[in-house]
């Protein structure tokens, strides 16, 4: 199931066009999640998926600066996050699973239901970029839900 959830999402990404990106020179749209350090999320595109109604399919950019992490997490209840490092060394862990670093060109998939309970930049020196592709309910508006404490 999850081979074929990220090739599915490979395959989707492949086929949007480059009007669904944030347009260059654009006002930043970053926000910096609740309990985060040196960290900003960024929606990069969003679209309805065909032939599946009240699906989309979105792309977050997450940036962690040095030293930079996300607090522990839940994503929206639909929600299937295919991630990539795009730049750097980042730090995950899903559910009761081992932490992994994970290196650029490096991904993973979190399913429904999922807790991340580690998301960091394995550096203290350079900087970190991760792309999730989500599959959620259009419904589903509020992508990641930090933990409450």
């Amino acid at each position: 199931m999850r081979m074929m959830m990220s090739a599915a999402a490979t395959a989707l990404l492949l086929t949007m066009g480059s009007a669904d990106a944030q347009a260059p020179g654009s006002p930043d749209k970053g926000i910096k999640l609740p309990g985060s350090k040196n960290a900003k999320v960024t929606e990069v595109y969003q679209r309805a998926l065909p032939g599946i109604p009240g699906k989309s399919i979105k792309g977050v950019m997450v940036e962690y600066g040095p030293g930079g992490y996300s607090p522990s997490h839940t994503h929206a209840k639909s929600a299937i996050i295919y991630a990539t490092v795009i730049e750097g060394a980042v730090r995950s862990q899903v559910n009761e699973g081992p932490e992994v670093t994970y290196q650029t060109g490096q991904n993973w998939t979190e399913m429904p239901g999922d807790h991340h309970r580690v998301s960091a930049n394995a550096s203290e020196t350079q900087p970190a970029k991760i792309h999730a592709v989500f599959v959620v309910d259009d419904v589903d508006t509020e992508l990641t839900v930090p933990d409450k404490k």
